[in-house]
């Protein structure tokens, strides 16, 4: 008997095609999602049976280990104690997304442990097992409705084409799989990028959606200097501190993301596109740097999420963001650590930047110091190793 293929429409119809798939996963059957890789089928990680037969329905060759499905970024850490900077980085910034991270669960309070055994060994290869959190409404919304999280792989017979329709899944695997639920053609039509971290060290086991770079990108430290119109004092502040790092790193300015370093600034109430002020611009070039292309941007959600640390120019930016984004407290600080604001220039002239370049310009060493540099990334190019996911 073929799969029944639901083709939601309305947002309702979604909500009732995902509770119907999230009872047939809990009675050991298998879903097919659409996903925004390629459309994956996935059994519930509580039924060893049903993740027996999503491997026999692959026809998976024997040692070849299929993803864990969570439904949240920090839910991997129930499964993966006392994750690296880096590996944090990566799921902070590349879920929910078409990433799989490869992490270390030997720990014995990791989850892993308490899946069943048959299960343990789909989804676990020697200490490690993958992850995904996809980005896409219909698996995470049955994720966050399940008790367990799904085993996922690629929606087809091992070694064939990706599926990216719901048509297609339902063709490759047919009377093996309950319910098709149809998304639409997969949105990047690729497999997820699957990456390896151990400690600071990151391995991309197989090319998808993302390229090295961006998971360079990614796993690398990010300093955010942030004051109003991101025109004069977090832009000055922000091509200082880089030079600073690069000095330090014994590199050029523009290799800084190459060594894992990225340094942005923002404002809180800043445009978009908007270059440095002219005194800005004239006071770094004084100083050998170049501000000359700077292109203003407002704080969003994204930028303080993906943050390592934040500084602030004054007390009221510190506070302004805390009351927006409390989670983010711990890592929100004011430039000037003894509690004092750096004068805003605006308006003045240019001895004026030039007084309050020097004032920013002496409170980076101290931050220097602090920064984690000792977490930066080493990328290692594709490998021709084991790889899991979908």
């Amino acid at each position: 008997m073929p799969p029944i293929v639901i083709h939601p429409g309305s947002a309702d119809e979604a909500r009732d095609a995902v509770h119907h798939a999230v009872q047939a996963l809990a009675e050991g059957q298998l879903v097919v999602f659409p996903t925004e890789t390629v459309y994956g089928v996935a059994a519930s990680a509580a039924r060893p049976e049903a993740v027996e037969g999503l491997l026999a329905a692959k026809q998976r060759p024997s040692g070849q280990v299929c993803t864990l499905a969570i439904d949240h970024p920090d839910a991997v850490l129930d499964y993966a104690p006392g994750l690296s900077v880096v590996a944090q980085r990566l799921a902070r910034r590349g879920w929910p997304g078409p990433l799989t991270l490869v992490l270390d669960t030997s720990h014995p309070h990791s989850l892993v442990h308490q899946l069943p055994e048959p299960v343990q060994r789909a989804v676990r290869h020697q200490r490690t097992c993958g992850f995904r959190v996809p980005d896409h409404s219909h698996v995470l919304e049955a994720l966050r409705l399940m008790e367990a999280p799904l085993v996922l792989s690629s929606a087809n017979i091992s070694g064939q084409p990706d599926a990216l329709t719901a048509e297609q899944a339902a063709q490759a695997l047919g009377d093996r799989v309950a319910l098709v639920l149809d998304g639409g053609r997969s949105k990047y039509a690729l497999p997820s990028s699957v990456v390896r971290v151990d400690t600071n060290r990151v391995t991309l086991l197989r090319a998808g959606v993302l390229t090295e770079a961006a998971i360079q990108r990614a796993a690398g430290l990010m300093v955010l200097l942030v004051c109003t119109g991101n025109t004069c004092r977090s832009p000055m502040a922000q091509v200082l501190l880089e030079h600073q790092l690069a000095q330090h790193l014994n590199c050029p300015v523009d290799e800084l993301e190459q060594h894992g370093v990225l340094v942005m600034s923002a404002g809180l109430a800043a445009g978009t596109g908007m270059p440095a002020s002219p005194e800005a611009v004239d006071v770094m070039r004084r100083r050998g740097l170049n501000l000359a292309h700077h292109e203003s941007r407002p704080v969003s959600e994204v930028l303080v999420r993906f943050a390592d640390q934040i500084l602030t120019m004054t007390a009221a930016h510190r506070s302004s963001l805390v009351a927006q984004w409390p989670e983010a407290a711990t890592k929100n600080h004011l430039l000037d650590p003894s509690g004092g604001d750096i004068s805003d220039p605006i308006g003045g002239t240019v001895e004026a930047y030039g007084r309050c370049a020097e004032q920013i310009a002496a409170h980076l060493p101290s931050w220097l110091e602090q920064l984690d540099l000792a977490s930066l990334p080493v990328v290692e190019p594709p490998t021709t190793g084991r790889a899991c996911g979908s």
